[in-house]
């Protein structure tokens, strides 16, 4: 005897990655090209969705520059719209201890000068890691729950369904 089947609906999955100079300049690009991605994506500037996610990409890019900065390396902007949320993932290339994760970023005090990227992190996303990358460096994957937002082609599973074309992709390289 064999288990019933369930039916899985394809879901469309859209993905922004861009290639940035580890420099404060490739920091400020990656906020700027999320919010124009998140806005050609039907998230409209100025949406909580919207201010969260530049947020998390303005502090993990800042970090990414600051503390995982290779010379000569890029960091990586990768945005993903899944059903219901917002992926972020900022990489880079240095390896070495790996900044804290989860529920165990230690608290800012007063007058610290830096510290307080990754206690916003948490405080703004849904759901964040940091994840070990081959070749040596690391990913900080942050997501944004979207209740509310309507976002074309998902919610909808029979839009879903009809309208899948499998994931939509947008990869840029060139100079940051």
């Amino acid at each position: 005897m064999t288990a019933p089947s369930t039916q899985q609906h394809p879901v469309t999955v859209r993905v922004f990655i861009q290639q940035l100079s580890a420099t404060p300049r490739g920091a400020r690009l990656a906020r700027h090209l999320a919010l124009n991605q998140l806005h050609a994506w039907g998230i409209p500037h100025g949406t909580d969705a919207s201010d969260a996610v530049a947020l998390i990409v303005a502090e993990l890019a800042a970090n990414a520059v600051t503390h995982g900065r290779v010379p000569g390396r890029d960091f990586e902007l990768r945005l993903s719209l899944v059903t219901g949320s917002v992926r972020v993932e900022v990489t880079d290339t240095r390896s070495g201890p790996r900044p804290p994760g989860p529920g165990v970023v230690p608290p800012v005090r007063p007058l610290d000068e830096g510290g307080r990227g990754l206690v916003l992190v948490e405080a703004v996303a849904d759901r964040w890691e940091v994840l070990d990358r081959e070749p040596p460096g690391k990913t900080v994957r942050a997501e944004v729950d979207l209740p509310g937002v309507a976002v074309p082609g998902q919610g909808d599973e029979r839009a879903a369904c009809a309208g899948s074309r499998g994931p939509d992709l947008i990869r840029t390289t060139g100079p940051s």
